[in-house]
């Protein structure tokens, strides 16, 4: 459905009050405390997020118990978690794992997943990746008939939010080829084993199967367009996000460059920082128009959503790596501090490069499909 200049006052209002409630709820000093323990989200902070907010439930259709806003106003919030650096089940429950399950044809599964996702009540999370960490290499994990359900057997690693999801959607490969299961987080034969990432704000975890039940989802073999799909809406979110963390990274550094006094002045009145904040400025403005562009076309569901996607990923990833960089280095010494907050923004950073494939991967699926050839997600 096609938004109108009207309703940007609506996005604005929406990212003012998700700002101001991060502001409050989520200071940067609670975010430090809680990635120092095993259970790196806030549950209170999630349950208003749901409750009173209603973000876990924004892009999900009303008649699975949704909002029924679109990737426009999605990629706002994105942005502004990204933004705060929160800690959350959103990327990888509302946005990951409720995007394919919103894109298959199972109604029972929309009917039973969604709602209890919307309402914040059911954590999910979508293991696609293997050890090579690419979205589009042979899907190893196995899966065999088993009564009326299967038996998954192999392993999936880098799962966002992995070891903590109530509920695992994952991509294994059946006779007739990939296809999708939904998993019991707690059920037998399943191991779940957090990694150790340089970026604590987003945990990961690497699973094993060994015979553990699970129920398809929609058919077998049809996992490929499902999942090339939630690619580049997921694509969308990592750049939203990105563009969140490189406008943090921004004014991180235009705020020092203003108090920062060196040889009687701030160090923001010298040529050099001047020109260094203006070229950042430009980069995350351009990284903004590529999000604002990939989200209206994804509102619009047009045939350009892998093309912008793929464009977003690409540059909003390497932005976000520069600003955060060029903030520790206009910072100085205190920026390469485990005290300050520039270290993480560029723990993030340089994580959001290679989380759904680094820029020469998007670039590849740019070309093919500006080249019109296929290029399916999880072979």
């Amino acid at each position: 459905m096609s938004r109108t200049s009207t309703e940007r006052p609506v996005r604005d209002e929406l990212r003012d009050t998700v700002r101001e409630f991060l502001a409050r709820r989520a200071p940067m000093g609670e975010i430090r405390r809680r990635i120092a323990t095993e259970q790196p989200y806030d549950p209170d902070v999630w349950a208003l997020m749901s409750d009173q907010l209603g973000l876990t439930g924004l892009a999900i259709p009303d008649e699975y118990g949704g909002a029924g806003a679109s990737w426009q106003e999605l990629a706002v919030v994105v942005e502004e978690l990204g933004r705060a650096l929160l800690p959350s089940p959103y990327l990888a429950g509302v946005v990951l794992a409720g995007t394919a399950i919103s894109c298959s044809d199972d109604e029972v599964c929309k009917k039973e997943l969604l709602p209890r996702i919307a309402a914040g009540q059911l954590t999910a999370a979508l293991a696609v990746l293997e050890d090579d960490g690419r979205w589009n290499a042979p899907i190893g994990l196995r899966a065999v008939p088993n009564g009326d359900g299967y038996l998954l057997d192999g392993h999936k690693s880098f799962v966002l939010d992995g070891h903590l999801a109530d509920v695992l959607i994952v991509a294994a490969r059946t006779a007739r080829g990939a296809s999708l299961f939904v998993v019991d987080g707690a059920g037998p034969g399943l191991i779940r084993t957090p990694l150790t990432t340089l970026d604590r704000t987003r945990p990961q975890a690497r699973l094993e199967f060994a015979g553990v039940p699970a129920r398809i989802i929609s058919t077998e073999g049809g996992a490929g367009p499902v999942l090339a799909r939630t690619f580049d809406l997921a694509s969308i979110a990592a750049a939203a996000d990105a563009l969140g963390g490189a406008q943090r990274c921004l004014e991180m550094s235009i705020g020092y460059a203003n108090e920062r006094i060196a040889f009687g002045r701030p160090i923001g009145a010298f040529q050099a920082i001047k020109h260094k904040l203006a070229d950042l400025l430009l980069e995350v403005e351009f990284a903004r128009a590529a999000v604002e562009r990939a989200a209206l076309a994804a509102a619009q569901d047009t045939d350009e959503v892998p093309l912008l996607a793929g464009l977003a990923a690409a540059h909003c990833s390497q932005t976000y790596a520069l600003v955060a960089t060029e903030n520790i280095h206009i910072h100085g010494g205190v920026g390469f501090t485990w005290e300050h907050d520039a270290q993480l923004y560029f723990k993030r950073a340089k994580s959001s490069q290679v989380l759904f494939g680094d820029a020469a991967v998007h670039r590849e699926r740019v070309a093919a499909h500006l080249l019109d050839e296929p290029a399916d997600a999880a072979g």
